[in-house]
């Protein structure tokens, strides 16, 4: 059962529920940052750097937590995020390399094609 902040124990996470937090670009950004952090490291939500008023923030984090993608706590007036990698590599192995890999390569330059 989630706990009184919505996250989720590690037998409710679905599927369905974590690539749909995954759809949406600026979310699957936070994931990447976290995901270049050292195991257990927090941010403050501020630090992402994502154009989202604190209402819309509130609802992205919201949807993260929700899906099981990270753990929140909060710290003074803000929140701290980690992401809970070994959770998610538990409940499906190789699921976040896979789309963040994926991600990575959407992004990187183009090259001309050889002529």
């Amino acid at each position: 059962m989630a706990d009184a902040d919505g996250h989720p124990d590690i037998e409710e996470f679905d599927l369905s529920t974590v690539l749909a937090a995954l759809a949406d670009d600026n979310r699957r950004s936070v994931i990447a940052q976290l995901s270049a952090e050292p195991e257990g490291a927090e941010q403050f939500c501020s630090v992402f750097g994502m154009p989202w008023a604190p209402s819309t923030r509130t609802h992205h984090f919201r949807v993260l937590r929700k899906a099981g993608l990270i753990w929140q706590r909060d710290v003074g007036n803000g929140r701290m995020t980690k992401l809970r990698r070994a959770d998610m590599e538990t409940a499906f192995p190789g699921l976040l390399a896979a789309i963040l890999a994926v991600d990575r390569a959407h992004l990187a330059p183009r090259l001309p094609a050889d002529r």
